[in-house]
């Protein structure tokens, strides 16, 4: 075996909005501070003589202690059974030890299940990659494999914040053929004040709280305001995108579960904010504002209103457009 293939790779995968409040499932965008802080999970990937599983972190204490339990056992599991399907023979695929450093906190609203999930796969594709020869996995199978993991957590198949994630920048969900996901041009220009408030809300949870069905009126509406919005991504027409970003599927049954989000919201717009959502199921809000102070009063109130506890925190971010990343250690 080559000294390159026994290296360690860490593999990075940011933090994510899922929704972005007007694309229910439907869109995501990966968020980076624009302080340079670390929004994301790490995942290390090393030989080993046999597999084991090393959790740290600001919030490793709030995952099983049970290693088997862990959502990165199981990516492993699934890439190690993928191998086989694909004719590699056990003795030939080397044992490895992971470490997952659980930066994001669980139930946050901003991704924290798929950075871990995009972070452990890719990692695992690209030091396989080193040791065949070829890629194992493509980006559009990796991304099917990515889904149906995260969907083990959250209760369902969705890809709002494992595309973002793996891919970077904003993506809109195709899941058609063999393309799953598509992304889309950003305003470079956009600030993404994100701020979690330290509680936790379940994705089954606040999935539970919305209605089994949706009114005429709120899918057509949501149909077209998604429409509308994607075309003025493309059209780099800001101030129609931000008129779009007005969440009718979810947001108003979801706000119930988040203490002080009304006057965060009212704050946020009558300070400066394009617009103001829930990220994913919650409780984490995001303002978007187009100028830099405008962000750093909102993510100040944010900090001295919105946050709960100790384990809040808020960040000014932009879209982080490289999505998940390795690097050799």
């Amino acid at each position: 075996m080559s000294e390159q293939v026994s290296k360690t790779i860490r593999a990075y995968a940011p933090a994510s909005i899922g929704n972005v409040s007007l694309g229910f499932d439907l869109l995501g965008a990966a968020l980076k501070p624009i302080d340079g802080s670390l929004l994301g999970d790490e995942v290390d990937v090393t030989l080993a003589e046999s597999f084991t599983l090393e959790v740290k972190g600001r919030f490793a204490h709030k995952l099983p202690a049970d290693a088997d339990s862990n959502i990165v056992t199981r990516c492993y599991q699934y890439f190690v059974d993928a191998l086989q399907k694909q004719g590699h023979k056990p003795e030939d695929i080397p044992a490895l030890k992971m470490t997952l450093h659980k930066h994001l906190p669980i139930g946050s609203g901003l991704g924290s299940s798929a950075s871990s999930i995009v972070a452990a796969l890719h990692g695992l594709n690209q030091f396989y990659t080193q040791h065949f020869g070829k890629a194992p996995f493509s980006d559009n199978d990796l991304l099917l494999v990515m889904g149906e993991l995260e969907g083990q957590i959250s209760g369902s198949v969705h890809y709002d914040n494992v595309a973002p994630c793996y891919l970077g920048g904003m993506t809109l969900m195709a899941e058609y053929k063999e393309q799953i996901a598509l992304q889309l041009p950003v305003f470079k220009n956009w600030y993404w004040v994100s701020c979690y408030s330290g509680i936790s809300v379940s994705t089954a949870a606040a999935r539970d709280i919305l209605p089994k069905q949706v009114s005429m009126a709120d899918t057509i509406q949501f149909g077209r305001q998604l429409a509308v919005f994607t075309d003025a991504l493309y059209r780099q027409d800001e101030a129609l995108a931000a008129g779009m970003m007005q969440d009718v599927v979810a947001e108003p049954y979801r706000k119930s579960l988040l203490p002080v989000f009304d006057e965060s919201r009212a704050f946020a717009m009558d300070n400066g904010a394009l617009a103001f959502g829930i990220s994913g199921s919650g409780p984490t809000v995001f303002a978007v504002c187009d100028d830099l102070q405008h962000a750093k009063t909102i993510n100040q109130w944010l900090i001295d209103n919105y946050i709960q506890n100790d384990t809040g925190f808020s960040h000014i971010c932009q879209l982080d457009e490289q999505g998940a990343v390795t690097r050799d250690l």
